[in-house]
């Protein structure tokens, strides 16, 4: 009877190590923020949220779901902290609105969903689903997104809801500095991110999702990278990214795809992709930011070339964590 037990028992053990590999990683944005402006509260919190998120992803992972319902699902805690700037916790435009970004992409199938310049909608990311699935369209933007969210049922919510007072008085003080001649090239937020998930799942499948609530101070309906599929929001059979930072730099260079394509075309390792687009190409050209990064054997990269970008991942073998600055 012992030795059947034992018997079992190494049996669990071999299946369950001969399990296909799971991974998730997320970002909540890269930007200039630095450590005497955080305090240790504040840090706290968002190690907190980064940790919900990615508890919400690896969950739907062990329980064999698609990596496309990992990344919302980490998205979504993330869109519903007021520490990000995405969801709860967006910047605000010019005007004092909060104009909101989605995108999601899955691997297997390069479906593709995206939003832009939503209002009132609480979670963009479940648009941008929702387009995925419900459309015969990729992006929908402002009022016609809105429509379509109460045609497919997502219910809407005040535009107050967005509001945060850490935001507005960043909008408060990057007008001022406007006014007086002195606003730097820089966005004039501590960190102009936005919030992503990849993920691999037990069928070696990826995806991708981001949503961001852009620059603080933004006009004239700007969008940057987050929702444009290949810029900002990428998978495709192997690899996936979603990236944070300079909008307009990511556009320019189609940061995404360019990494993936690096490891398909050239046979970069994930890493060397990652790295060489964050820390040369997009410098080149005056731009900085970050991604988080993705394969189908589950090696994860997380570059950035700002001062901090808030991250967490669980690799393959299920060792986690989360981080701010350089140091893990």
């Amino acid at each position: 009877m012992r030795a059947a037990a034992c018997l079992l028992l190494a049996l669990g053990f071999g299946a369950s190590a001969a399990e296909p590999p799971i991974a998730i990683a997320i970002h909540g944005g890269a930007g200039t923020m630095s450590r005497e402006a955080l305090d240790p509260e504040r840090e706290k919190a968002i190690r907190a949220d980064l940790d919900r998120a990615l508890d919400a992803g690896h969950a739907l992972l062990r329980e064999g779901r698609p990596a496309l319902e990992a990344v919302i699902a980490a998205v979504v805690v993330l869109e519903d902290s007021p520490h990000f700037n995405a969801g709860k916790g967006a910047v605000f435009t010019h005007e004092g609105i909060n104009e909101l970004d989605a995108a999601l992409m899955d691997g297997a199938t390069r479906r593709a969903g995206a939003v832009a310049g939503v209002r009132t909608v609480r979670n963009p990311i479940r648009l941008a689903a929702a387009v995925m699935k419900q459309s015969r369209h990729v992006m929908l933007t402002g009022s016609g997104a809105e429509a379509f969210a109460a045609s497919v049922g997502l219910e809407p919510v005040e535009p107050s809801y967005f509001r945060t007072e850490f935001r507005w008085q960043q909008l408060q003080e990057a007008k001022a500095k406007e006014a007086a001649g002195t606003a730097v090239t820089l966005p004039a937020s501590a960190y102009f991110g936005t919030v992503g998930a990849v993920a691999l799942d037990r069928d070696g499948k990826v995806a991708a999702a981001t949503s961001t609530g852009g620059m603080t101070n933004k006009r004239w309906g700007r969008v940057g990278d987050a929702p444009i599929i290949g810029a900002g929001t990428w998978a495709d059979e192997g690899c996936a990214v979603s990236a944070t930072g300079w909008g307009e730099f990511f556009i320019r260079l189609n940061v995404a795809s360019d990494i993936c394509a690096r490891v398909h075309y050239r046979g970069d390792a994930l890493g060397d992709a990652a790295a060489h687009v964050i820390m040369t190409r997009v410098p080149e050209l005056g731009g900085d930011g970050g991604v988080i990064a993705i394969d189908s054997r589950g090696n994860i990269a997380l570059p950035f070339n700002t001062q901090g970008m808030y991250r967490g991942w669980v690799h393959a073998d299920g060792s986690r964590g989360t981080a701010i600055f350089r140091d893990p």
